[in-house]
């Protein structure tokens, strides 16, 4: 297995785009450097691509700076995947008739219980249990180039759990204040999860707002599976002068007033 020495000028030159979304020049080029080797390592894991880098001057990158700057420096993760929508829609200006693609699926990660957002759940799929993480995507295309705009890892849904839980432990009287106090935690946080939490169509929803706000892509259309198909969806791509086209189910019950259910 070759080593990494430094960044490809390919990379380097895409990814200079987002140089000020990083706070500081090391931790932007760590992040660097990790990007190369999620293209280039056949390792994909933190630990791989951390195996095969070696800086110009010779140096071992140290793996614990290279984990900081990708994980827990203070860098605007926020503002990265707007970025990167302004960036690529430089290149499909004049490029003819283009399609957002919006789709969810599940991404399996049957050895990491503890990723973020992984669930052990029954994937309807495959019919069977399974870990993984429900992720909404959204994508451009025409006929010379594809591209992703957004993607989002959907919270898992434990109110079921939770209430379960938060029945067994209720009592009739609190005889402490940090008793009182315990429950009231439990219960905000309840509510707080139940607030955080949004299904994949309002996902795909606030997917489509955040695209058309931003302006980037003014005439390209939509295009969607029945598995992120609402009323709400349809009716802010149409407020937009667009079209959509998606399929339905025999037993989806959808109305539009004056309106084909199937698209314009």
């Amino acid at each position: 297995m070759l080593p990494l020495v430094g960044v490809p000028p390919t990379i380097a030159a895409i990814f200079s785009n987002y140089r000020d979304i990083f706070c500081r020049q090391e931790g932007f080029d760590h992040v660097s450097r990790y990007i190369t080797g999620l293209l280039l390592s056949p390792n994909k894991t933190l630990e791989g691509i951390h195996s095969q880098q070696i800086c110009s001057e010779g140096k071992k990158v140290k793996r614990r700076a290279m984990h900081a700057a990708v994980f827990e420096a203070g860098w605007k993760s926020e503002e990265l995947m707007p970025r990167h929508r302004e960036v690529v829609s430089r290149d499909h200006r004049g490029k003819g008739r283009e399609v957002i693609g919006i789709d969810w699926t599940l991404t399996h990660h049957e050895r990491g219980p503890k990723i973020f957002a992984v669930k052990r759940a029954y994937d309807y799929v495959d019919k069977r249990m399974s870990s993984y993480q429900t992720v909404v995507t959204a994508a451009i295309a025409n006929r010379e180039m594809i591209d992703g705009l957004e993607v989002v890892v959907q919270n898992p849904d434990y109110q079921k759990e939770e209430l379960v839980y938060l029945k067994m432990t209720s009592q009739q009287n609190y005889e402490s204040r940090e008793q009182v106090l315990e429950r009231l935690e439990e219960l905000l946080y309840y509510q707080k999860n139940r607030l955080a939490y949004r299904k994949r169509t309002e996902i795909a929803v606030d997917i489509v707002r955040q695209i058309e706000t931003e302006g980037h892509f003014a005439d390209a259309d939509y295009a969607f599976d029945n598995g992120v198909l609402t009323l709400e969806l349809t009716q802010l791509i149409e407020k937009h002068n667009k079209h959509w086209v998606s399929e339905l189910e025999s037993s989806r019950n959808i109305n539009w007033c004056m309106r084909l259910a199937k698209g314009r």
